[in-house]
C-alpha cells in the first residue's frame, strides 16, 4: 500500500513545485518588465520597426546594393521623414497653443454650468432625503502637488524619449545590417534538434509583424486623410493636426472609435452650440473608423494576426497599465506574438487556441 502512495505524493509535489517556480517566473518577468520599462521598449521598438524597413532592405538589395548602405539609407531617410512630419506638427501645435485660451475659456464655461447642475440635483436630492441643506464645495486647493506630479512624469517621459529617440536607430540599424548573423546567432541558441522548430516560429513571426505593422500603418494613414478633409469640409481650425490626432487615436482598439471624436469636439466647441453638428461629427468620424477597421485592415492585414475580442481587450488593460500609453500601442503585437509562440510549441497550443478568433 505505502509503494502505490508514494509515487503520487512525489508527483504531486514536483507539479507543484513546477507551477510555483512558473509563477515566480512570471512575477519577476513582469516586475523586470514594469521597473525597465524604457529598455524593453525601446528594444521591442526597434524590432518592429527593423520587420516593417526589412523588406525595402532586400529590395535594395536585389538591386545590388550591399546591405549594410541600404540599411543606413533606410535608416537615415526614416529620421528625415520622422524629423519633418514632427517640425511640422510641432508648428501647427505651437499655433493651436497660442490660440488656447480661447478654448480654455469655453471649456471653463461649460464645465462650470455641468458643475452647477448636477450641484442643484445633488442638492434637490438631499433636501429631499434628509431635509438638510446640501454642503458647500470645498474650498479649491493649492495646484503644488498637481505640479509635482505632472513634472515628475514629465521627467520619466522625457527620459524615455531621449532613450528611444538615441538609441532606436542604432538598433534599428544594426538588426537589419546583420540581419543574418543575428537569425544564426539567435538558432545558436537552442539545442540541434529544435533549430527547425525556432525556424519556423522566427518566420511566422516575421510575417505577422510585418503585416500587422504594414497593414496598420496604411490603415492611419488612409483614417487621417479622410479625417483631415472632414474637418476642412466642416470649416474647423487646425483640419490636418485634429485629423492626425483622430487618425493616432483611431488605432486604439474598440475604444478609437470614441476617442476619435476628442479633437473634432474641442475644434467645434468654438465654432457651434447645437448637439446636431457634435452628432455629425460622431457619426462620420464613426463611419470611417468602422469602414477602416471591418473593409480595409482585413484586406491589409488579412487573418494572420487572428486574436479574438477576449484577448485583445485584455492585453489591452494588462500592457497599458504596465507601460501607459505605450503599452496601448505594443498590446496587440506582443499578444500576436505570443500567440504565435504558443502555436509553434505542443503544450503550449491551448493557449494558442485560445488567443485566437
Amino acid at each position: 500500500m505505502s509503494t502505490t502512495e508514494t509515487p503520487q505524493t512525489t508527483v504531486f509535489r514536483i507539479s507543484g513545485s513546477s507551477f510555483s517556480l512558473r509563477l515566480l517566473a512570471a512575477a519577476i518577468l513582469l516586475l523586470f518588465f514594469y521597473y525597465a520599462a524604457g529598455v524593453v521598449i525601446t528594444v521591442l521598438l526597434s524590432v518592429l520597426i527593423a520587420y516593417f524597413l526589412d523588406p525595402a532592405v532586400e529590395f535594395l538589395e536585389r538591386l545590388r546594393i550591399p546591405r549594410t548602405i541600404g540599411a543606413l539609407i533606410l535608416v537615415v531617410l526614416l529620421i528625415v521623414v520622422l524629423l519633418a512630419a514632427g517640425y511640422t506638427l510641432w508648428l501647427r501645435t505651437s499655433d493651436f497653443a497660442a490660440d488656447w485660451p480661447k478654448y480654455r475659456d469655453i471649456l471653463r464655461g461649460a464645465t462650470s454650468e455641468v458643475q452647477k447642475k448636477l450641484s442643484g440635483i445633488e442638492g434637490s436630492v438631499n433636501e429631499i432625503a434628509n431635509g438638510v441643506p446640501p454642503p458647500k464645495a470645498a474650498a479649491p486647493t493649492g495646484d503644488a502637488g498637481a505640479v509635482h506630479n505632472l513634472i515628475v512624469r514629465g521627467i520619466g517621459s522625457l527620459y524615455a524619449l531621449v532613450l528611444e529617440g538615441t538609441f532606436v536607430p542604432f538598433l534599428v540599424f544594426f538588426m537589419l545590417a546583420e540581419k543574418r548573423e543575428v537569425w544564426h546567432g539567435t538558432l545558436q541558441l537552442f539545442p540541434v534538434n529544435r533549430r527547425t522548430q525556432v525556424k519556423e516560429t522566427l518566420e511566422d513571426l516575421r510575417d505577422v509583424l510585418r503585416d500587422y505593422l504594414i497593414g496598420m500603418s496604411v490603415v492611419t494613414l488612409v483614417v487621417i486623410a479622410l479625417s483631415s478633409i472632414f474637418f476642412m469640409i466642416l470649416g474647423l481650425d487646425y483640419p490636418v493636426l485634429a485629423g492626425i490626432a483622430s487618425g493616432l487615436l483611431n488605432m486604439v482598439p474598440y475604444l478609437g472609435a470614441v476617442l476619435a471624436w476628442m479633437p473634432g469636439f474641442l475644434l467645434a466647441i468654438i465654432k457651434w452650440k447645437s448637439v446636431s453638428h457634435f452628432a455629425i461629427i460622431a457619426i462620420v468620424l464613426t463611419g470611417i473608423h468602422v469602414v477602416a477597421q471591418n473593409l480595409i485592415a482585413p484586406q491589409l492585414v488579412g487573418r494572420q494576426v487572428r486574436l479574438n475580442a477576449v484577448a485583445i481587450t485584455v492585453s489591452l488593460l494588462f500592457w497599458g497599465w504596465v507601460w501607459g500609453g505605450m503599452g496601448l500601442i505594443l498590446a496587440i503585437p506582443l499578444t500576436a506574438a505570443l500567440r504565435v509562440i504558443c502555436d509553434h510549441i505542443e503544450s503550449w497550443k491551448p493557449i494558442a487556441r485560445w488567443l485566437s478568433a
